[in-house]
Order: structure tokens, then C-alpha cells, then sequence
């Protein structure tokens, strides 16, 4: 979204999401996000059927050490844990608020909708980011970019199985992810502030994306439980400045343990994760 006057660290609502990220990569020296996928079946006696408490130990367990937390709406939605999910979203900002709270919502429709969507988002929520899907074009991601202090991550190359059905097709000459990049650096990005999801589960992808929209942020699912190479993640979409990524591990990092001290073994996995990314993102 457009730049407020006055931000300040604390009013992070008004930060634009791209000085926000890097003042979240800075202040944690990690590119590290957890996601926040709650399946109440997973959960530890010890939190019950708390979706609430299990995404909050988590949180406090994993805040200082990550740059930003991405809970997937349709966890919550599922089970009817959506005030749950407005409660962790308040909590975070309150707590961490030098943490990206980017919301996991693959929204994509037309105009009046998406501008629901935008509101559901940044409004309900108050995420700082919001994932959209591009497929149905500029007019469909624009209420998300001209929502103040927003920010959106475009779906670009995912990291699932049959990402390349469209995704891959080539279009004059270069896959269609490529134009979707392309039209996301030089064009959406000048409404509001973007950034791309590619998935580490293609590194010769991610590279080719990352030349193509030089420092625009990269939010990476599929390391961890999906089985992305950390060290070709790295090599391929770091930014000039060593940073550039916001790498999410979820499932890896919130059923590391299913005994009470699962917020410990989170803590404890988060911390490899972030370390290991670190070993190969010199600075």
C-alpha cells in the first residue's frame, strides 16, 4: 500500500509492507516465517482442542527468532476458528510487532469481491500482507494494492506437484510464471507494494524469477515437511543485500513434538531452520 506519513515501528498498519519486511529482517536477522496451520487432531494433550493457545505457544515460543508468521485461513475457517484467528492475529501485532503477519488467503476474484477480500484481510485481520492469486488479472489484485498500508504476495511458481499444469506453459517464447513476474515487478508494484511466492521445491525457478524482479521480496513455501533444498533455496533467491526471502516452514516446525514440550521443539527447530538459512546467506 502507499507510504503513510508519521509511521512509526509501532504503527505498523501504516509502514508499507516492503519497509516493514526489512525492518522485520534487520531487528530478527532471520528469514525465517512460521506458518500457522492448526489441525486440531495434531494438537498435544497438554493445549486440548485449544486452536488459541496452540498457535500461541507456538508464537511465543518462535517470535524472536523469525521474521514473520502466515497463517493459512483455511485451517481456521474449516473448523469455525475464525475469532480464534482474529485473536492470534491482534496478539501478534501487540506482542512482536516488528513481525510480518502475512495471511495465507490465495484470494483471486473480481472487483467489489476483492475488495471484501481486501477488507477481510487487512480490516478483520489487520495482516500486513495477504497471498492473492493473479489468474484473474489487474483489476482482480487491485483493491489489495491500493488498500493502505497493505502489501500482497502474488502467487508466482508454487511449490506443488502440478504447479506447472499453467504455470509452465510457455507464452511467447518463456513460461507464463515469468510474465506473471515480470507484470507483478514493473507494473502492480508501482500501485502497491508486491511480492512473488515461488516455491523451493524449484530452485532453477526461483533463480530465474529472482533475475527477473531484481530486490522484490520472495515469500518461499516448501522447505521442511515439503523437502526444499535450504542451500539451493538460498543460493537462488537471496537479494543483493543477502536477505530477500521469507521462507516458511510450517508443519515441520509445529508438530516437532506432540508431547507437552512441544513449544520447546518448535523453538528448537525453528532455530536450526533459521540457522541453516543464515550459514548460506553471507553477509
Amino acid at each position: 500500500g502507499a507510504e503513510s506519513s508519521g509511521s512509526t515501528p509501532l504503527d505498523s498498519q501504516a509502514m508499507a509492507f516492503h519497509e516493514h519486511l526489512r525492518r522485520a529482517w534487520a531487528s530478527s536477522h532471520s528469514m525465517l516465517c512460521v506458518g500457522l496451520d492448526p489441525d486440531p487432531a495434531r494438537f498435544p494433550a497438554a493445549v486440548g482442542s485449544s486452536v488459541f493457545d496452540f498457535c500461541m505457544a507456538i508464537v511465543d515460543a518462535t517470535a524472536d527468532v523469525v521474521c514473520a508468521f502466515k497463517p493459512q485461513i483455511a485451517y481456521f475457517a474449516a473448523t469455525g476458528a475464525e475469532r480464534d484467528l482474529e485473536r492470534i492475529c491482534a496478539a501478534i501485532r501487540d506482542r512482536y510487532p516488528s513481525v510480518l503477519l502475512v495471511l495465507d488467503a490465495k484470494r483471486g476474484d473480481i472487483g467489489s469481491t476483492a475488495e471484501q477480500y481486501a477488507r477481510e484481510a487487512f480490516d478483520r485481520y489487520r495482516a500486513h500482507a495477504v497471498t492473492v492469486n493473479p489468474y484473474l488479472g489487474t483489476d482482480s489484485v487491485e483493491p489489495f494494492l491500493r488498500h493502505p498500508g497493505g502489501g500482497v504476495f502474488v502467487l508466482c511458481r508454487t511449490s506443488n506437484p502440478g504447479s506447472g499444469d499453467f504455470q509452465s506453459l510457455m507464452v511467447d517464447g518463456e513460461p507464463l510464471y515469468a510474465h506473471v513476474a515480470r507484470r507483478v515487478a514493473h507494473e502492480w508494484n508501482e500501485i502497491g507494494d508486491c511480492g512473488l511466492v515461488v516455491g523451493a521445491t524449484y530452485p532453477a525457478e526461483l533463480a530465474a524469477v529472482r533475475a527477473i524482479v531484481g530486490d522484490l521480496p520472495l515469500l518461499v513455501p516448501g522447505v521442511g515437511a515439503q523437502g526444499g533444498d535450504v542451500s539451493a533455496t538460498v543460493g537462488a533467491g537471496r537479494d543483493a543485500q543477502g536477505f530477500g526471502m521469507v521462507i516458511n516452514s510450517s508443519r515441520a516446525v509445529l508438530y516437532a513434538s506432540s508431547g507437552d514440550d512441544f513449544a520447546e521443539a518448535a523453538r528448537e527447530v525453528a532455530i536450526a531452520t533459521r540457522d541453516e538459512i543464515r550459514t548460506h546467506a553471507p553477509r
